[in-house]
């Protein structure tokens, strides 16, 4: 019998720190980066990144739910991001750095709300995650996949993303690959 997959769509500020994350997570069969949430068919990078789409940058996560569950998922995410920072992430401003969750089913949502409750008591500020249905994804131009096992050492990915993946590395060791 094949192994049940199912799918996480979570944006929590730019893809290439959340895809990096979970590119790292045992049980993850695919990562990939895209848009979603926006009027605008089939955006561009340069379209989402000017903020005019609507879009935010997001990951759409395929896993295996008998390796890890999706309440597992969310808790990495929201320790890997700050969910409390209104359309942003550090210094990436926008809507298209939004935190927010784009759950599949009731009981993804379910789930999601009692997950962000619980990390309400986390934080030091309220969680302005957006939880909202699943909408088109469109995937991200080719070269945006898996950025930063592609380009470690561009500024960005050094000084941005390695810090998210060494977080994420220590405080989840036993969820690595």
């Amino acid at each position: 019998m094949a192994n049940q997959v199912e799918t996480a769509i979570l944006g929590g500020g730019c893809f290439w720190c959340t895809a990096a994350v979970y590119l790292e997570v045992k049980g993850i069969d695919s990562v990939e980066s895209g848009y979603m949430g926006g009027q605008a068919a089939d955006p561009s990078y340069e379209q989402v990144c000017a903020g005019a789409t609507g879009h935010a940058e997001v990951v759409k996560l395929q896993y295996d739910p008998q390796v890890i569950s999706y309440r597992d998922l969310l808790e990495i995410f929201f320790t890997i991001h700050d969910p409390t920072t209104l359309n942003r992430q550090g210094n990436d401003v926008g809507t298209q750095y939004r935190s927010v969750i784009f759950h599949q089913s009731p009981q993804q949502e379910a789930t999601a709300r009692q997950v962000i409750a619980e990390m309400a008591h986390v934080w030091d500020a309220p969680i302005v995650t957006e939880l909202v249905p699943a909408q088109p994804f469109y995937k991200a131009e080719d070269y945006h996949q898996d950025y930063f096992r592609q380009h470690p050492l561009q500024g960005y990915c050094a000084f941005v993303v390695a810090p998210k993946v060494d977080k994420f590395r220590k405080t989840f060791a036993g969820r690595l690959r």
